[in-house]
């Protein structure tokens, strides 16, 4: 048997399907890696961000019990199978935008404060695109069922999100009709046409008034974005996008409608598992529903989730919330299986990939954004410990603090006004960025990061 330090045991990733005439690559093993590059290549970092609209029937989602202890609530019961790798987050809170309908989602990735004269900011996912971009053709993607997506750039402007599966497939996986040289042509005449746009704002931009120069410095900004993609774009055109094999082919790419609200969340979780399998991305944002609507989920027979948030105590209506909870929270679990699936040269994907599933608001009824309904999971070889339940609530009193879900008056006020005020969720995005080797020691309104994850 050879030296493993000879390494003349390496085996080519494409040697074995060669003598069969094939082109498909085999996945990356341990023994088509040379002991240098696997001791200096650092581990691959992922995250991923999922937004549920409009709150949660608190009463039935609410874990009552602090630590390893904890009992699954009814809504969260879909993820019991995954308590080794989860952590439910009681507690947390941005403190701006109390009773702001459409504003929870804005700054839900933000910690923004937004007014009359200030505007939102860089979301966490784009902090850790700068990061990781130089790494993957895609920066970022971000996904949703409607037109909004999470994710906004540096000047609190929002990215555009796609919506239609198999348009993401395309574009992550499809080389463009034309080839390389058609598409290097393109890029050259829109970096012309960017030049020309930025020679005649410079023109203008000194005479205008100070709101003026504002929304020209926003647009400036969204310019040269643009410009920044297409360069990174036209620089990844001689490198191939990875080998999908037709299975995944067939089954990601195809439009899916929302009235398959089931399949269609879990084609759109199976993309980003892919993405993040090839390495076109380290960063994704989904936002599954917007405040003002949310999606029905017909195959159940269960209405949007808008109408449902606004039930004042009608019981059927919090019965049906409750079982659109669960159903969402089903799919997200999905999303932790496939993760656990499938293996990168490090592991499984959970343990190098962090995602965050909750809401901007908790008590969809009194839109209040204290009590967030948040799940953090994943991400252990990034020094995430999980398996328990943390509860900021709890932390805030020291005298100890008891849920009284029997009590739902009482229930709902610790959802519309924070128990703890130190309990920011700005200091669990920091957190998180931080862990995707982003150097930054503030993000939004924190005030520290979030020790209890690790």
């Amino acid at each position: 048997m050879p030296s493993t330090r000879s390494q003349s045991w390496l085996l080519d990733r494409r040697h074995v399907l060669r003598g069969l005439g094939v082109s498909l690559a085999l996945p990356l093993l341990d023994c088509m890696v040379p002991l240098a590059a696997a001791e200096a290549k650092p581990r691959i970092k992922r995250s991923a961000f999922f937004y549920l609209p409009n709150g949660v029937n608190t009463l039935d989602y609410q874990v009552t019990t602090a630590g390893k202890d904890y009992a699954f609530s009814k809504s969260l019961a879909p993820l019991a199978k995954h308590r080794a790798d989860i952590t439910p987050i009681s507690g947390l809170h941005h403190p701006h935008g109390v009773g702001q309908h459409h504003s929870c989602i804005d700054i839900w990735l933000t910690g923004a404060k937004i007014g009359p004269s200030e505007r939102n900011t860089i979301s966490a996912d784009q902090l850790m695109a700068q990061a990781t971009a130089p790494h993957t053709r895609f920066s970022s993607i971000e996904l949703s069922t409607e037109h909004g997506g999470l994710a906004s750039n540096v000047d609190g402007v929002r990215l555009p999100p796609q919506k239609n599966p198999s348009v993401i497939f395309r574009e992550l996986f499809e080389e463009s009709p034309g080839g390389a040289t058609k598409q290097r042509r393109g890029f050259e005449r829109r970096g012309s046409i960017l030049d020309a746009v930025l020679d005649e704002a410079k023109s203008v931009g000194g005479k205008l008034g100070h709101v003026d120069r504002g929304r020209l410095e926003q647009y400036l900004t969204s310019v040269h974005e643009v410009e920044i993609r297409t360069k990174r774009a036209n620089s990844w055109l001689d490198t191939p996008r990875p080998k999908i094999s037709s299975e995944d082919k067939l089954k990601l790419d195809r439009n899916v409608s929302l009235e398959q609200f089931g399949e269609y969340l879990r084609t759109m979780y199976d993309l980003i598992v892919l993405a993040f399998r090839t390495d076109q991305t380290r960063v994704a944002t989904f936002c599954t529903g917007y405040e003002a609507n949310g999606p029905a989920i017909p195959e159940i027979d269960i209405q949007a989730r808008h109408g449902l948030s606004h039930h004042n105590g009608n019981e059927k209506m919090m019965r049906d919330l409750t079982t659109s909870d669960t159903f969402n929270i089903q799919q997200f679990a999905y999303f932790l299986d496939r993760l656990a699936e499938v293996q990168d040269a490090d592991g499984p994907l959970l343990d190098s990939t962090m995602s965050l599933y909750g809401s901007g608001m908790s008590y969809g009824h009194g839109h209040g954004n204290a009590n967030l309904p948040l799940v953090f999971a994943g991400g252990k070889a990034l020094g995430i410990r999980h398996g328990r339940h943390i509860d900021c609530n709890a932390l805030g009193k020291p005298e100890g603090y008891a849920y009284d879900l029997g009590n739902p008056g009482k229930h709902y006020a610790i959802c519309n006004r924070p128990v703890n005020s130190n309990a920011l969720l700005s200091n669990l995005l920091l957190t998180m960025v931080q862990k995707m080797d982003v150097k930054a020691d503030k993000f939004g309104d924190s005030t520290g990061g979030f020790s209890e994850i690790g």
